[in-house]
């Protein structure tokens, strides 16, 4: 069509120039005996600007024709691919389906919405009777429990028998999955026949492609064998790209993570927040105890004011004693703590250092100095004691600390006049060192 096409044009562009140099030759002719006049020149161009219109009407009226042609082609050969197709795949209830192509030999997958998984096949092709390879997918809520599907399915799940979050293996680059508690569950690991299923094989003109679910690699002489992929193995904790933030538990084609005791799940189905028993009454202090949360568990603290021979405290608060009145001129009495505040921190396991922990100031100066130490507490290596203002002290940790741990630390605030001490003020300070490093 195209060749009959440019087989017109170039007739029409030959008739045109063969009358063109006629009529130059005519002016040419004429010339040699005299010199044209004017005239003769302007209707020998206006014959020319003629013949010229009527060749691009010409081709113009030929380029219509030619691109109606060209449609009614394509409409013709679209109807012929729209009647090879499979018909338009469902996606499955909470997923959705990739793909807008279903001619033979293309393929269409499936995806679940986060806090499901996938039962059936990921991908489906379209094949040559015009129907879709396997059986429609189906997603499943990961809290859901369902009987175990046999092995060597198509449609078989890559389940795990615990409430976790699951991942396919692409999940080390993004993924998100509903967050489930694993605090009390121990690793799980995969039988070595769910590890290892056949492949999904489509022969389709001649050739046959095979394929693995996700989470699965293809092996064997014959592309005949999927093995499941160990996502934590490939991601070791502690490395770039880490999976999970406490504990990685392989499944087949997928992985999940679980938390130790005292924690959650957190919604990225990978992170590890605590459970804080204190506030959720989980905890067996007594009442005349005082409950206070740590990462990963909880500590029952009983405060006690202090018994010294030289002065006697009286509890004005929970956290804190009062030292009460001294007889006139007991000199070690006066000597002696004004008061006696308790603090608890809980910090996680090798926390960076140097860092602030803890800030005592003075609500109002009665003399023209303050001082601020340490007076004591064990592990008073791990500590020091800077003034951070004028009527301010800050405790700084200055060595990481591995957990598990309990260091206390013992802060004083010293009010002076004229070197004579007018007051001594203690606060004990016991930090809860968490096994862990979140």
């Amino acid at each position: 069509m195209r060749m009959e096409f440019f087989s017109r044009m170039k007739a029409a562009g030959v008739i045109t120039l063969t009358m063109m140099m006629i009529s130059l030759h005519q002016i040419y002719s004429s010339s040699a005996q005299e010199c044209p006049s004017t005239h003769d020149l302007l209707n020998s161009l206006r014959q020319v600007e003629k013949m010229l219109a009527v060749h691009e009407t010409s081709y113009q009226q030929s380029l219509r024709s030619l691109k109606k042609k060209i449609s009614t082609l394509h409409n013709s050969t679209m109807a012929v691919f729209k009647i090879a197709s499979c018909p338009k795949p469902d996606p499955p209830a909470h997923g959705r389906r990739l793909g807008r192509v279903f001619g033979i030999g293309h393929e269409v997958h499936f995806l679940c919405k986060s806090g499901y998984e996938l039962i059936g096949p990921r991908t489906r092709v379209c094949l040559e009777s015009l129907k879709w390879s396997g059986q429609q997918p189906m997603c499943r809520h990961l809290n859901s429990t369902a009987n175990s599907l046999p092995s060597f399915s198509p449609a078989s799940p890559s389940s795990s028998a615990s409430s976790s979050s699951s991942f396919p293996a692409s999940a080390a680059l993004s993924a998100s999955s509903s967050a489930t508690s694993l605090s009390h569950q121990s690793p799980t690991s995969s039988s070595p026949s769910s590890s290892v299923r056949p492949s999904h094989c489509t022969h389709f003109l001649g050739s046959t492609r095979c394929t693995c679910d996700v989470g699965f690699t293809i092996s064997g002489r014959d592309n005949n064998i999927c093995t499941d992929i160990d996502e934590c193995h490939l991601f070791p904790l502690g490395q770039p790209g880490l999976l999970c933030v406490h504990q990685c538990v392989n499944t087949p084609g997928s992985f999940h993570c679980i938390c130790p005791s005292g924690y959650d799940l957190t919604r990225d189905g990978r992170s590890c927040t605590d459970i804080d028993e204190c506030e959720n009454r989980m905890h067996n202090c007594t009442a005349d105890q005082l409950c206070v949360n740590t990462y990963g568990g909880f500590q029952c603290v009983t405060v006690e004011c202090p018994r010294l021979k030289n002065a006697t405290y009286i509890k004005t608060s929970s956290m804190r004693c009062e030292r009460n009145p001294c007889m006139l001129g007991d000199k070690p009495c006066t000597q002696a703590p004004n008061s006696i505040s308790f603090h608890f921190l809980s910090v996680v396991s090798n926390m960076s250092a140097p860092r602030i922990l803890f800030r005592v100031s003075a609500a109002r100066v009665l003399g023209d100095t303050l001082r601020f130490g340490l007076a004591g507490g064990r592990s008073r290596g791990h500590f020091s004691v800077q003034r951070s203002g004028r009527q301010t002290g800050t405790l700084l940790l200055v060595t990481p600390i591995k957990g598990p741990a309990t260091l206390e630390a013992e802060v004083e605030m010293s009010e002076l006049e004229h070197n004579t001490l007018l007051g001594r003020y203690l606060t004990k300070v016991t930090l809860f060192v968490s096994p862990y490093e979140f």
